[in-house]
């Protein structure tokens, strides 16, 4: 295994991690001291993107933040050279199935831009389509108006951005892309807006305006988590919160995440492992107060196969039953 690479091993009873070499990161550390900080510079660039590399997978996502990341970098770098700077446009498309990060590398990519001095404040104003469309003529420019004010100096993201153009031509959520589309134009020196949903979706969506493809120059595919992956996000959402999924546990829990990742096509990854985790600690919890014996700290951290349950199997299981 080379130096810049990630090595994730799984089995039923271990789950051991590799993370890339911080060569790159201890680089970006030292860069940082050429970045004029400002009261809204709260985190290192190096802070920032070790948050990323805590992301398990997205190997391509975290890629393409650190090609945003270098090329601002390398355009103060030319601008100290006096050497001419092409007029660089960050807003992005987001496409991927839920649970896949793409709320979580929004935020950190607003914190990084806000670092490199790109945003002004940073932050993450997420919405979706009753957000921005209004009720009669003229509501919805005032509420998208009202939105990018408050998202000035950071990042617009509109999830499912696709159900903005369900109605068609009279529908107004056209009126809503259209105000987002003139706002890019006037006002994108200090707002990014980033459009966010399921990747066949999304692709219909850009289509129904010829104008925002051009406008949207970075697409990221958020590529559905491997097994494997979702066993080691499981087992550090356990960790995170004191608790160790037992070995006959985690045979248990491959087993259920395999079966729904089969039959599910908008399958929601990490969301739906978090789910499983939070009912499997609340099945924990149960078990342990029916106990008449003492209880250890092991018995309070340890989750074990009849904790962890399917929800959607269960309902699956019962229905056949139900059904003549």
């Amino acid at each position: 295994m080379d130096g810049n690479s990630r090595r994730i091993t799984v089995n039923e009873s271990r789950i051991n991690v590799v993370f890339k070499s911080q060569e790159a990161y201890e680089t970006i550390s030292e860069q940082n001291e050429e970045v004029p900080l400002t009261s809204n510079h709260y985190e290192s660039a190096a802070d920032i993107f070790k948050d990323l590399d805590e992301m398990i997978g997205l190997e391509k996502v975290k890629d393409l933040v650190y090609e945003i990341y270098a090329l601002i970098q390398v355009q103060k770098l030319r601008s100290e050279e006096g050497l001419k700077n092409s007029s660089q446009v960050y807003h992005m498309i987001f496409k991927g199935n839920p649970g896949t990060g793409k709320t979580t590398v929004a935020r950190i990519a607003s914190k990084l831009l806000n670092r490199m001095g790109i945003l002004s404040k940073g932050h993450l104003i997420e919405v979706e389509r009753a957000d921005l469309v209004g009720e009669y003529i003229g509501h919805t420019a005032q509420k998208t108006r009202d939105l990018v004010k408050k998202a000035m100096g950071g990042i617009l993201f509109i999830d499912e951005a696709y159900s903005l153009a369900r109605g068609g031509d009279k529908d107004f959520g056209k009126e809503a892309i259209d105000c987002l589309v003139k706002v890019m134009e006037d006002r994108s020196d200090d707002l990014i807006i980033i459009l966010a949903g399921y990747p066949d979706e999304m692709g219909m969506f850009l289509r129904t305006n010829t104008g925002l493809p051009s406008r949207f120059p970075i697409q990221i595919d958020f590529q559905d988590y491997t097994t494997d992956e979702l066993m080691l996000i499981a087992v550090k959402m356990a960790y995170e919160k004191d608790y160790n999924i037992t070995s006959d546990a985690l045979i248990k829990l491959r087993e259920i995440i395999q079966i729904e990742k089969d039959s599910r096509s908008n399958f929601s990854n990490a969301r739906y492992v978090r789910n499983v985790i939070e009912k499997a600690i609340r099945h924990q919890a149960v078990r342990i107060m029916s106990r008449r014996v003492k209880i250890s700290k092991q018995n309070l951290m340890d989750i074990l196969p009849r904790d962890i349950s399917n929800s959607n199997i269960e309902m699956n299981k019962r229905e056949s039953v139900i059904m003549p």
